[in-house]
């Protein structure tokens, strides 16, 4: 198909019914498995981030070092795995958990395993930024590395924290895109199908804007919370 043919009116009328018919419920699933994922990553991701921190030698709670060695291994490892290779490499688990390695649900479960180490890693950069000084305050007056651990690093991480989950989220979304490829659902799943395997370039450019201004308003929605939490601006 010639290119310049791929934005007549009647492509252009064909984009705009599907933005109207298929588009909510692209958009619904892409929410939802970007939104999911984020959750179980967290869940998985922010203890691990802690232990990275509390765990090291000079941490509140210092952990064997062959323990933090393959942890770090592992996090690395994972992350330097392209998403792509990744989904196709964990298959068997994603049919063992939902019986099935195609759809939204089942995109969910690499979701969560490419995306855990990444939240893990910020989550360890968030606590690293917490003042040394506040630390070693809680640990003259006696206090547990656990009530240090939710009583100081993470409550002083929280502007850091937002933000950083907030990049996990647009970039989860982006590997929701990528899915697409091997039948995962959203609009990822739309752009191909749709508009590039059937040369409907305006639902594939249509599918991408839509992308772009799902994240631009997650991504401002999270700068507007981590200023709205954060104490020190308060404070001015």
């Amino acid at each position: 198909m010639n290119f310049a043919n791929a934005f007549t009116p009647e492509r252009l009328q064909e984009a705009w019914q599907c933005f109207l018919t298929e588009f909510p419920f692209a958009i619904w699933e892409t929410l939802y498995s970007t939104l999911l994922a984020t959750l179980f990553a967290v869940v998985l991701g922010l203890p691990l981030g802690v232990l990275l921190v509390a765990g090291e030698p000079k941490g509140i709670r210092p952990l064997p070092r062959p323990l933090m060695s393959f942890l770090n291994v592992l996090i690395n490892l994972l992350r330097s795995v392209p998403f792509i290779i990744l989904m196709v490499m964990i298959i068997p688990l994603t049919r063992l958990i939902v019986g099935t390695s195609v759809g939204t649900v089942a995109s969910i479960i690499p979701l969560t395993v490419a995306a855990f180490p990444f939240i893990a890693r910020l989550v360890e950069s968030s606590l690293r930024e917490v003042n040394p000084n506040i630390i070693e305050a809680a640990q003259s007056m006696g206090a547990s590395p656990w009530q240090i651990v939710f009583h100081v690093m993470l409550p002083e991480s929280v502007p850091s924290l937002i933000t950083n989950i907030t990049l996990a989220i647009t970039t989860i979304m982006g590997y929701t895109a990528m899915s697409g490829a091997v039948g995962g659902g959203g609009l990822g799943k739309l752009a191909l199908s749709y508009g590039y395997q059937r040369y409907r370039f305006a639902i594939l450019y249509l599918a991408v804007i839509v992308l772009v201004m799902i994240t631009q308003v997650i991504q401002s929605f999270g700068t507007w919370l981590a200023r709205k939490c954060d104490r020190r601006l308060k404070e001015k």
